[in-house]
């Protein structure tokens, strides 16, 4: 009995080694291939926040470019109410004299004085 024994103990050994193993490249390569996929993803969200930022400056150039000409075109509308305000009093002016009855001189009509300090 005791030689069955020790020829069970030699055999459980070997059937523990005929045990198939896992492969371990098929457990990898789902990881790397969802690994791909994350930087596919991450590169392409990167992509969009630079178009977007490309974006934003582009229309922060044409907005401060709209502020110049928006500025140039408030002197340019003051200017010229001043002219008009200038050109209708002295129109006011001339149309509240001829109601006096005051005429407008000639100029060979027109002296001048030298006043001397």
């Amino acid at each position: 009995m005791a030689a069955i024994a020790s020829e069970a103990r030699v055999e459980a050994p070997a059937v523990v080694a005929a045990r198939p193993r896992p492969c371990p490249r098929a457990e990898r390569r789902p990881r790397v291939a969802s690994g791909v996929v994350w930087i596919v993803v991450i590169g392409a969200l990167l992509v969009g926040v630079v178009f977007m930022n490309v974006a934003v400056l582009r229309l922060n150039i044409k907005l401060d470019q709209l502020g110049r000409d928006r500025t140039r075109l408030q002197a340019d509308n003051a200017a010229l109410a001043s002219e008009l305000s200038s050109a209708q009093a002295a129109a006011r002016i001339q149309a509240q004299a001829r109601g006096l009855g005051l005429v407008q001189a000639r100029a060979n009509e027109t002296t001048y004085l030298d006043l001397k300090p």
